[in-house]
C-alpha cells in the first residue's frame, strides 16, 4: 500500500536534516556503501550493551528452558514486527531496524523489577527517577564506546532519529492514533516516559511494535512455565478462541499487525480498529493481573532487591572524595571482581590524567569530587550489568 511513503524519513522530508544530525561527524571510508541509519545499526549491534541483552530478563528470571524469551529476543521481535509494518506503509525500514535493536539498551538487570529498584535508589540518592528509556539515551550518548579508525575509543554518536526513537519508545499506549511531534527538541529535556510523541513516523511504528511484540509472547512464556494453568479458560474466552484451540502468539501478532496496517492513515495516525485496540488492552490487563504480579514472581522480586541494593550499598560506602579510588582498591580484598570492574568503569568516564595513554576520546561525565556524581556512576554501572553478572557480584560480596 505504501500510504505513508510521502512522510517517510527520506531526503524529501522537511525534517530530514534534523533526523540525520549527529553530535559530530563520523569518520568516512571511501568505499562505505551504508546509509546513515545502517551505520547506526552496525554501531549498535557491535556495542557491549547490545551483547548483554542476551543475559537480561524480559519477564521470567533465570529460566531453565532455553525457549523462554530474553531481552535480546524481544528486541529482535520488535525489529521484525516494525519492519513488516514500516515496509507495508512505505516508511524507512533502515531507521526502524536501528531504533528497534537499540530501544531497550537502557534496561537494567532483572527487567522492569530491576528498573523499579534502581529508580527507588535514584530517587533517594539523586532526587530523580531512573527509567530505561532515558537510561538508554544516556548509554548511547555517553557510556558505550567503539574503537575509531585511529584505535581510540569514542562514543557511538548516533543520529537524532535513532536517539529520539530510543527515548520515545515507551510502549504504554493509552490513546489510539499515534502521530509524530513536529518540534525538534533537546532530547535531554525529557523528564518522564511518554512526555513527548516520537519525532518520526518510524519511531512511532517501533513504539507500537514494542507493545505488539510482548503481550502475546509473555503469555506464551507464562504458559510454558505453568503460571497460567488456572487461567487458560479465561484467556481463551478473552481471545474468543474455541475451547480446544491452541493459544498462539503468531495469531495475535498477525491480527494486530494487519489491523494496524489496514486502519492507519496519515490523517488518523497509527491506529487499530476499536475491536483490536480493546482486545490489546484486555490482554495487557490480563497479563498484569495474572503474570507480572503473579505470586510466582514475588520471590524473585525480593531477591532482586537484595542483589541490587547490596551492590549499591557496598560501592556507596567506598566514597571518600579524592581518596575514593584507594577505598575501592581496598574493597578488592573481599570483592575483587566488583572492585576491579567498577574502578575500570570509573576510569573510563572520569578525567584522571592518562586518558591519552589508554586511548580514550569519549566524554568525561563524572567528577569524583562530587558525591552525587559518584552515586550516578554506581547506578549507571549497575544498570549495565547482566542478570548473571549481578548475581555473581552479590555472591562475591556475601561470601567469605
Amino acid at each position: 500500500m505504501k500510504k505513508f511513503e510521502k512522510v517517510s524519513a527520506n531526503i524529501n522530508n522537511p525534517k530530514w536534516n534534523n533526523i540525520l544530525k549527529r553530535e559530530q561527524d563520523l569518520y568516512r571510508r571511501e568505499n562505505d556503501i551504508r546509509s546513515e541509519f545502517e551505520r547506526d545499526y552496525t554501531r549498535i549491534i557491535h556495542s557491549t550493551a547490545y551483547r548483554r541483552l542476551k543475559h537480561k530478563t524480559q519477564v521470567f528470571f533465570s529460566p531453565n528452558n532455553d525457549h523462554i524469551c530474553t531481552r535480546i529476543e524481544h528486541v529482535t521481535h520488535v525489529e521484525s514486527i516494525s519492519y513488516t509494518i514500516a515496509n507495508y506503509l512505505g516508511l524507512n525500514t533502515e531507521l526502524t531496524k536501528a531504533i528497534s535493536v537499540a530501544h531497550d539498551l537502557g534496561h537494567s538487570p532483572f527487567g522492569h523489577e530491576g528498573e523499579r529498584i534502581l529508580s527507588s535508589i535514584s530517587q533517594k540518592a539523586l532526587h530523580t527517577t531512573f527509567w530505561h528509556e532515558k537510561n538508554g539515551l544516556n548509554i548511547v550518548d555517553n557510556i558505550e564506546t567503539l574503537e575509531n579508525s585511529e584505535k581510540f575509543k569514542e562514543n557511538l554518536n548516533l543520529t537524532y532519529g535513532v536517539r529520539d526513537g530510543i527515548i520515545s519508545h515507551c510502549g504504554e499506549i493509552d490513546e489510539n492514533g499515534l502521530k509524530p511531534r513536529d518540534e525538534f527538541i533537546d532530547l535531554n529535556k525529557y523528564e518522564h516516559p511518554n512526555q513527548y510523541a516520537p519525532y518520526t513516523w518510524e519511531a512511532c511504528v517501533v513504539k507500537v511494535a514494542d507493545k505488539i511484540s510482548y503481550i502475546g509472547r509473555d503469555i506464551e512464556d507464562a504458559i510454558t512455565v505453568g503460571i497460567l494453568d488456572e487461567h487458560l479458560e479465561e484467556l481463551k474466552d478473552l481471545l474468543k478462541d474455541s475451547k480446544n484451540a491452541k493459544i498462539n502468539n503468531t495469531i495475535i501478532i498477525n491480527y494486530l499487525v494487519n489491523d494496524l496496517c489496514e486502519n492507519s492513515s496519515i490523517e488518523k495516525g497509527l491506529c487499530f480498529s476499536e475491536e483490536a485496540f480493546e482486545l490489546m488492552n484486555k490482554i495487557k490487563r490480563f497479563n498484569y493481573l495474572n503474570i507480572y504480579t503473579s505470586e510466582r514472581i514475588k520471590p524473585s522480586v525480593r531477591y532482586f532487591n537484595l542483589v541490587i541494593n547490596e551492590i549499591y550499598e557496598t560501592l556507596k560506602k567506598c566514597y571518600d572524595g579524592k581518596n575514593t579510588i584507594n577505598k575501592l582498591e581496598e574493597l578488592s580484598k573481599r570483592a575483587e571482581k566488583l572492585s576491579k570492574g567498577f574502578i575500570g568503569y570509573v576510569y573510563t568516564y572520569y578525567d584522571y590524567g592518562n586518558r591519552e595513554e589508554l586511548r580514550l576520546k569519549n566524554k568525561i561525565i563524572y567528577d569524583l569530587n562530587s558525591e552525587i556524581d559518584y552515586y550516578r556512576c554506581i547506578i549507571s554501572y549497575i544498570s549495565g550489568m547482566t542478570d548473571n553478572f549481578a548475581r555473581e557480584i552479590y555472591e562475591e560480596i556475601i561470601g567469605f
